[in-house]
């Protein structure tokens, strides 16, 4: 017979309702009464069935990760941070991928939340960054947590976590700068991210702060996609005055650009660097791999869902109820394509 939480209060010595505070990491549990739970818990290998404490009561043990990214690497490391945290404080996490730009999207939202009955959202971008997402969430009283491009002076009302694009885009520019490049290409990620901004920011604010006038010219719009990073290279390295180095929104962009640097001939590094961003596998599966700035999406995902949980179990908590803000700031790793300009 499988194990009870009434077999778990009984061994420990404690009622029910202490167990369930215990198991639902409550704060006002005393330590010494949460190690003893916790060991009657260990002892007995007590698995508590979250459907089941979801139907007993009103609290809902399920939290949503709302996503539209193409990128399935950028997706499975937020599936596996918020993963680590549900499993940490017994939660299950329900995955939802949905278009962005549907016209049926507040509906599929106010669907999604009625009918599977999660606690809260962590949300990633597109729909992090739109305010008519966070207006629907906040009507319907569900708690959320947004992973947003930008620096947490920006005065958002609800919790965030920031990465700070702007800085890390700065660094790998800066990077290039200084390896003696001046006619430097740029290839954007999508306009509906805000990275794409805040990226495009930090280059052309080194370029500026290096006395190097940014060229319009060399900024290709684009997408978060390889083939964007082909297409926008070939645009660039068929110009007669062709860039000495290409700074991808990226790094599925600049594997597509060094693909693209690849057909035409050109050697990387010594007559083409190319950089990029996020440190994802892309940039470990080139020849050869890419300069970037590290970006841990996992991480990122567990502390976000942290706090949701933490808004949830605690909505009244002085400290929850502050702007809580985190930031990260993406690092620079120096690999391979990236060298000296060719003098």
């Amino acid at each position: 017979m499988s194990v009870t939480i009434n077999d778990v209060a009984k061994h420990a010595g404690v009622s029910m309702k202490t167990v369930s505070r215990v198991i639902n990491n409550e704060s006002s549990v005393r330590q010494s009464t949460h190690e003893k739970v916790m060991a009657s818990v260990k002892a007995l290998n007590y698995r508590p069935n979250n459907s089941a404490r979801s139907l007993a009561g009103t609290r809902s043990y399920t939290i949503g990760f709302i996503y539209d990214n193409p990128n399935a690497y950028y997706v499975i490391d937020m599936q596996n941070g918020i993963l680590s945290a549900c499993k940490d404080r017994n939660y299950e996490l329900l995955i939802h991928p949905c278009n962005h730009q549907s016209a049926k999207l507040e509906q599929e939202l106010v669907n999604l939340i009625e009918h599977s009955r999660i606690a809260g959202v962590v949300l990633t971008p597109p729909f992090s960054e739109m305010p008519k997402v966070a207006k629907i969430l906040d009507k319907m009283q569900l708690p959320f947590v947004r992973i947003i491009s930008g620096s947490n002076q920006e005065g958002r009302a609800d919790s965030c976590i920031y990465i700070d694009d702007r800085q890390a885009a700065y660094d790998i520019s800066q990077h290039l700068i200084e390896l003696g490049h001046k006619n430097i290409g740029f290839l954007c990620g999508g306009k509906e991210h805000h990275s794409s901004i805040e990226r495009l920011a930090g280059f052309e604010q080194a370029l500026i702060d290096n006395d190097i006038r940014p060229k319009s010219q060399l900024i290709i719009e684009g997408e978060y996609a390889f083939e964007s990073g082909v297409q926008g290279a070939q645009k660039l390295l068929n110009r007669k005055n062709r860039p000495s180095a290409i700074f991808a929104s990226n790094d599925e962009i600049a594997a597509g650009a060094l693909f693209a640097a690849r057909l035409m001939g050109i050697a990387i590094p010594e007559e083409l660097s190319i950089v990029g961003f996020e440190d994802s596998p892309f940039s470990r599966q080139t020849w050869p791999k890419l300069t970037t700035a590290h970006q841990p999406n996992q991480t990122i995902a567990q502390q976000a869902a942290q706090l949701l949980i933490a808004k949830i179990q605690r909505p009244h908590d002085e400290i929850i109820d502050e702007i809580i803000t985190r930031k990260f700031s993406p690092e620079l790793v120096i690999r391979d394509s990236s060298a000296k300009v060719c003098s």
